[in-house]
């Protein structure tokens, strides 16, 4: 603190360059923005080392209404991470910032999130925009492969955040653990806190909300299933880095969410994973548990898309089970073909699988033996090395012609329209925002004629 003025017992004091910069330096990564609901939203950050912090927040254009959310002390137990929650009503719009060890850290660019609205009996759902995508690599030479650098392009979260997309959803692979990390909690943690501290990433995390599910470098080494010997730690881990409202709905880091008439189903495919090995009496990516929750819970969904995450593509049908480096669910067959069946004959409407993994991008649909097509839009990868032309010759024969894209990229994904007429425009982006591919699914064509 430094004295300015004193009028008689009155002291005013101005805070010093030194301590303004000093508390920024606590600041790790973020702050990010996770689920948002009616009635409450998500706020993530992580310190450098233990320190106390806190959120003030305003409804846009009203900065004389500051609230506070409840103040938390980062720990080095769970990575200095703090996750809170700013109670909001339905339907607003907010800036807010960051307060650590009670005081301000400026961040050099916007910082806002969103409450959703309360359409449900008054109007149409409201259009919306999000991006989905996987494979996200950030290199660090120390412990990478040897050669050229595995990671970049990573302008991309810029020309991701130049969309304005309400949320993101993160498809698997958002983070690479790497040997060093495999056998540690703290290899894990570390691996982590470095891919969420990447500078690119920042303005992202701010005003954008995030969701995820996982994939094999995420959970554990490559192609990794549920026999992982640390897949309690990268739980964990996985757990503390992200901001979903749920976990564990059937098992591993499985759940779900919503966005206004849109859901969205976070499937774990990993955690409870077998080999695909056909000696195996029952061979699972899901296991039972997490399919028959699955299957219920599209059952009883009224949502006009209901999109099923799943890191692994669902509906590719090259055949991979002479080939130990790639993976589809059609290594599963049986677990696969027990899916698409029950959701045909449960007649759920309405189903779009999204997928990641394959450092491709291509869009697959299934029309033999369903009420309506079955779409798997299959988006990679954001920063990892893209497969080039590697892929495009490969026999998925449900491959919708021309959609294979061989760069790293991302899917901006639109709803809009009215309620009993739903319609989803899929752009495909590459990394400077050139468009790839453009497609178009109506929510009434999704279901039994």
């Amino acid at each position: 603190m430094t004295v300015i003025k004193q009028f008689g017992w009155l002291c005013i004091f101005v805070l010093s360059t030194s301590t303004l910069v000093a508390q920024s330096k606590l600041l790790q990564s973020g702050p990010m923005v996770g689920y948002s609901t009616m009635k409450e939203v998500l706020l993530w950050v992580q310190t450098k080392k233990a320190a106390k912090v806190y959120f003030k927040y305003w409804e846009e254009g009203k900065p004389q209404t500051k609230m506070s959310t409840p103040a938390v002390l980062t720990k080095a137990k769970t990575g200095f991470v703090a996750k809170v929650v700013a109670e909001v009503s339905q339907g607003k719009k907010y800036a807010y910032e960051l307060y650590i060890n009670n005081r301000l850290v400026k961040r050099p660019y916007p910082l806002k999130f969103q409450s959703q609205t309360l359409w449900q009996y008054r109007t149409d759902p409201p259009p919306f925009k999000f991006v989905f995508g996987s494979c996200a690599y950030v290199n660090e030479p120390e412990v990478d492969r040897p050669g050229k650098s595995y990671g970049g392009d990573f302008h991309i979260f810029k020309t991701i955040l130049d969309q304005k997309p309400d949320f993101m959803v993160w498809g698997g692979d958002n983070v690479y653990l790497r040997e060093v990390d495999w056998n540690s909690r703290t290899g894990i943690m570390q691996r982590y806190t470095h891919t969420r501290s990447l500078p690119e990433l920042q303005p992202l995390w701010g005003s954008v909300h995030h969701f995820a599910t996982w994939d094999d470098h995420d959970f554990g080494p490559d192609n990794s299933d549920g026999s992982f010997w640390n897949k309690e730690l990268t739980t964990e881990a996985f757990k503390l880095f992200w901001g979903n409202p749920n976990y564990g709905v059937a098992g591993g880091i499985s759940g779900t969410f919503t966005w206004n008439d849109v859901q969205f189903f976070l499937m774990d495919n990993r955690y409870f994973r077998t080999s695909s090995n056909p000696q195996l009496q029952k061979p699972q990516m899901l296991g039972d548990r997490q399919l028959q929750w699955l299957v219920e819970a599209l059952k009883y969904s009224r949502a006009s898309f209901k999109f099923v995450v799943v890191g692994s593509q669902v509906l590719n049908n090259t055949d991979f089970s002479k080939a130990y480096w790639a993976e589809n669910y059609s290594k599963y067959k049986v677990e696969q073909q027990k899916l698409i069946k029950a959701i045909k004959e449960a007649n759920v409407r309405g189903v779009v699988f999204l997928t990641g993994d394959r450092h491709h991008t291509e869009l697959s649909k299934l029309e033999q033996n369903t009420h309506y097509p079955l779409y798997d839009v299959t988006i990679s990868p954001f920063t990892a090395g893209a497969s080039g032309k590697r892929g495009e010759g490969e026999k998925n024969t449900l491959r919708v012609p021309n959609t294979y894209v061989g760069v790293r990229n991302f899917a901006v994904m639109e709803v809009k329209g009215p309620r009993r007429n739903r319609v989803l425009t899929m752009k495909v982006l590459d990394s400077k925002g050139k468009e790839m591919w453009k497609y178009e699914i109506k929510a009434r064509d999704l279901r039994k004629k």
